[in-house]
């Protein structure tokens, strides 16, 4: 996978890991919200949270973007669901929750907090 600041990370390195697959928009005030508590699960050395900028922002200025919204954890440059045979979100914001297996096992729509996500995975 390619982060946005162009870096290449392979899917099997987060094996082990939760990891939240974070689907979000600049216009989107739910986004906006959650954001402080998806900095907060990624700072946890058992979870990876992965941003996917639903409006396709590449590049530098996805990257411009994400600091100005406080975005800390790590951006990826392209959506990886197509890849992974996922629904691409309709509503915003989705984070897909993946097992430390490599399974995805849940789809949650709507701001999520530190407390709902650790409730999802069981710590």
């Amino acid at each position: 996978m390619e982060k946005a600041d162009g870096t290449l990370k392979s899917w099997d390195s987060y094996r082990g890991q939760w990891v939240l697959v974070n689907y979000w928009a600049e216009w989107c005030k739910p986004c906006l919200e959650e954001i402080p508590e998806l900095n907060q699960l990624d700072k946890a050395p058992d979870i990876s949270v992965l941003g996917v900028n639903f409006d396709g922002v590449e590049g530098e200025t996805l990257q411009d973007l994400g600091a100005r919204m406080g975005i800390e954890y790590t951006m990826l440059a392209k959506d990886p669901a197509p890849e992974f045979g996922w629904n691409i979100p309709m509503a915003l914001p989705a984070t897909f929750v993946v097992s430390p297996d490599g399974d995805l096992i849940e789809t949650r729509f709507g701001p999520q907090t530190e407390d709902d996500i650790r409730t999802v995975i069981g710590n």
